[in-house]
């Protein structure tokens, strides 16, 4: 089992989405069993994957979501015993459901981490609450964490877990500068975690976490929103999209494969690839509660948007096979 998270400090890059179908693909095209645990307050990855009225029975009726991961470790009654998940069935992956009221678990988590980097272990076990998450999962073969966009205590708590990061890009010059925060904050969240880990190293087994320790490594990036034309039989970004799109290779090897990648490994091999803009796809898909991929004519699917959906799909089983390549490379 390999655990990603989708993450970047700038928000509206399409994390979720690009998630939802990578993870989709995954699952459909290449038969791998996948979990998706939604730890974005917002719930988005939820949203989209169930109908209304799952999402409605989920919060309504108290179904299990990540607040149940989380409460009982916050109570004092140590890690949960038993995950429950839900099944999506058009995305044909699982799911661990968010919850709006994770939000309100920022300030007990930043609490436990200033507490852990002095090296205590109640703050540490807190720390590391989504590993003790992950050795229940050994069922699958990837396991994708859903992120808002802060670098705040539960993103942190997401990446002291984790296997390994993919960050998308919009083609913006936002996006560029926000690599620079994610670089930063990383690097001294890492030096905080080992230099804990090495004070509290006679009680360590009292964590009951099998090797506690940093091992987030970087993947890959993906850029997206822009406008594509042709040229030369391929599709590249018209001029304006493609000054920005030539900084972010130079940016991510720079801020994050020089820091956060183990192996040497050419550059390029970082891009997991581009998807030009969407348009109407995303909020048909989004309606359909469908991976992108799947939209057919009875999800509003009318002209020239069919290409589009099959385009869709050559593009993102690419990318699947180029990030399932990358990560058995890597981790």
């Amino acid at each position: 089992m390999k655990s990603i998270a989708v993450f970047n400090n700038k928000g509206g890059v399409g994390k979720t989405t690009f998630l939802c179908n990578l993870a989709a693909s995954l699952s459909h095209h290449g038969g791998k069993k996948v979990l998706i645990v939604d730890a974005d307050p917002q719930c988005n990855a939820t949203q989209y994957m169930f109908d209304d009225t799952t999402v409605d029975e989920i919060y309504e009726k108290g179904g299990f979501t990540i607040l149940d991961v989380v409460k009982p470790l916050a109570q004092g009654k140590g890690f949960v015993k038993a995950l429950h998940v839900r099944e999506s069935q058009s995305f044909k992956v699982d799911v661990i459901p968010g919850d709006p009221s994770m939000s309100l678990e920022e300030d007990r988590l930043a609490s436990d981490w200033v507490q852990a980097t002095g090296g205590d272990i109640r703050g540490l076990r807190t720390t590391f609450l989504f590993s003790q998450l992950l050795s229940q999962c050994g069922n699958y073969d990837y396991v994708f964490f859903d992120m808002g966009p802060s670098l705040g205590s539960i993103n942190r708590a997401v990446l002291v877990a984790v296997d390994g990061f993919v960050t998308p890009m919009s083609t913006d010059i936002f996006s560029i500068r926000a690599i620079d925060n994610i670089s930063l904050s990383l690097s001294t969240w890492k030096k905080k975690l080992e230099r804990a880990l090495e004070d509290v190293a006679d009680s360590i087994d009292d964590l009951e976490i099998d090797n506690p320790c940093w091992h987030l490594q970087f993947v890959g990036y993906l850029t997206q929103q822009y406008t594509a034309k042709m040229v030369r039989g391929e599709k590249q970004p018209v001029r304006a999209f493609d000054k920005i799109a030539k900084k972010i290779p130079l940016r991510i090897e720079k801020q994050l494969i020089a820091h956060f990648a183990d192996q040497e490994l050419p550059s390029s091999t970082f891009d997991l690839g581009s998807i030009p803009t969407l348009n109407s796809l995303i909020p048909l898909a989004q309606s359909a509660h469908k991976p992108i991929f799947t939209l057919r004519s009875s999800d509003g699917v009318v002209g020239a948007h069919f290409s589009k959906v099959k385009e869709y799909e050559e593009n993102i089983r690419d990318i699947a096979v180029r990030f399932g390549s990358q990560v058995g490379a890597l981790l």
